[in-house]
């Protein structure tokens, strides 16, 4: 990042007219005002590195390709060389109005908190390298309207430190409860959250990617096309389409949606907590999470680093597909747990076979204009009780019966 003024004084009209301009659109009254806030900041960044660079950092677990530390993120990334690293691949703690146990910070005080790990993980991560950040969003406190910070997060990780958005995900949990169970099942005017936003961002432009990595089974549709053949035209929409689009490929191109259940409450990981009385790390994404972009992002024999490790998964899914890795996990209470992962009876997570989610369209279920909407907009509960199987909330759509029976089968 480059120096910041600290006024002014000695920059160009032009340069001064954009910065209040910058000013302006951050809400600031005046491009001093705006600079000051910047230098806070600036010294806040400062004083959390340095009181991380000598803190303690254990290894408390390796393997041929990794290791298992207990401390600060910012401590691990401090000794390491620029550049070092291929992919960092983490979900943070996310800025939730209910504070957590696990240590996340509150949504308006997010980016400040972030701002040091930005900082580090743009130093460490090679140009051809990619970070990834799972993230979940969150709810204003005692209302039905929605934090801003994981975009908040991502314009600041864009502006402010130089990472490029690749291209944004978003991760579909089908076994995901209704929630916020307020606005969704009590009082009924949201539907449930249920996809996680996932930043893929790079230092340049052209990181290493190849979607050829992660191709999927191609549909019943685009089978019937590729057995009869499809005669070249041009779309309504003007597009072009070659009869090269009706040869087969390794598989589908995958879109930015990812529809994949989290089932870690069966898991091996799970189990061998309850078993042995440790706290169980409540916010664990599913395996096939990391292993999508560990494929498409890196090779095998290549670095890649979770700060926020918790259970160690990230960790486990680069064992398992030949990645050196590194994770950090802050919380003691969490280690224990996150090292059966790695014990020489720990089942593979990674499995061979296809799990498909039958998602329905919405409004399948016909007319319903007859349900009045609330006129105030579910400002207050409505006092009618449940008493008819046409109150009680609809059922999410459960996943097939193939799907459960493999997910079932893996441990997953």
């Amino acid at each position: 990042m480059s120096p910041l003024p600290q006024d002014l004084n000695g920059i160009t009209a032009g340069a001064a007219r954009a910065l209040k301009e910058i000013a302006r659109q951050h809400g600031y009254p005046s491009a001093e005002a705006y600079l000051d806030d910047l230098d806070v900041r600036d010294q806040r960044t400062r004083q959390a590195l340095d009181e991380a660079r000598d803190a303690p950092l254990t290894a408390v677990h390796q393997t041929d390709l990794g290791t298992m530390y207990h401390g600060n993120a910012l401590t691990y990334m401090q000794a390491q060389a620029e550049e070092s690293h291929d992919l960092i691949m983490t979900s943070p703690p996310f800025g939730l109005v209910r504070k957590k146990e696990y240590g996340n910070a509150a949504a308006t005080q997010y980016c400040d908190w972030f701002r040091p790990f930005a900082q580090e993980m743009h130093r460490i991560l090679k140009d051809t390298g990619s970070l990834v950040i799972d993230i979940g969003g969150s709810w204003e406190k005692g209302l039905p309207t929605r934090s801003l910070y994981h975009f908040d997060l991502l314009i600041m990780l864009v502006r402010e430190y130089g990472f490029h958005l690749c291209l944004e995900h978003f991760w579909y949990n089908p076994s995901k409860l209704p929630s916020p169970a307020e606005w969704v099942t009590v009082r009924r005017v949201r539907p449930k959250d249920a996809v996680n936003c996932v930043w893929w961002l790079s230092k340049t432009p052209y990181p290493k990617a190849s979607n050829k990595r992660i191709v999927a089974p191609y549909s019943g549709s685009m089978e019937k096309l590729l057995a009869n053949g499809y005669e070249g035209r041009r779309r309504p929409s003007g597009h072009d389409i070659s009869p090269g689009f009706s040869q087969r490929q390794q598989g589908a191109i995958p879109s930015n949606l990812l529809a994949i259940a989290n089932t870690e409450s069966n898991s091996a990981y799970s189990t061998y907590c309850r078993t042995h009385e440790l706290p169980i790390h409540p916010a664990r994404f599913p395996a096939k999470l990391p292993e999508y972009f560990i494929r498409m992002l890196t090779d095998p024999g290549d670095k890649v680093f979770d700060p926020f490790s918790g259970s160690f998964l990230t960790g486990r899914v680069c064992e398992e597909l030949g990645r050196y890795w590194a994770g950090t996990e802050l919380e003691a209470d969490y280690i224990e747990g996150g090292r059966s992962r790695f014990l020489s009876d720990a089942p593979d997570i990674i499995r061979p076979g296809i799990n498909t989610y039958e998602v329905f369209a919405p409004c399948s279920l016909g007319d319903t204009d007859d349900i009045p909407l609330p006129q105030d907009g579910g400002k207050k509960r409505q006092k009618k009780a449940i008493s008819s199987p046409d109150d009680i909330p609809c059922p999410t759509p459960a996943p097939t019966a193939d799907s459960n029976a493999k997910e079932k089968e893996n441990g997953l």
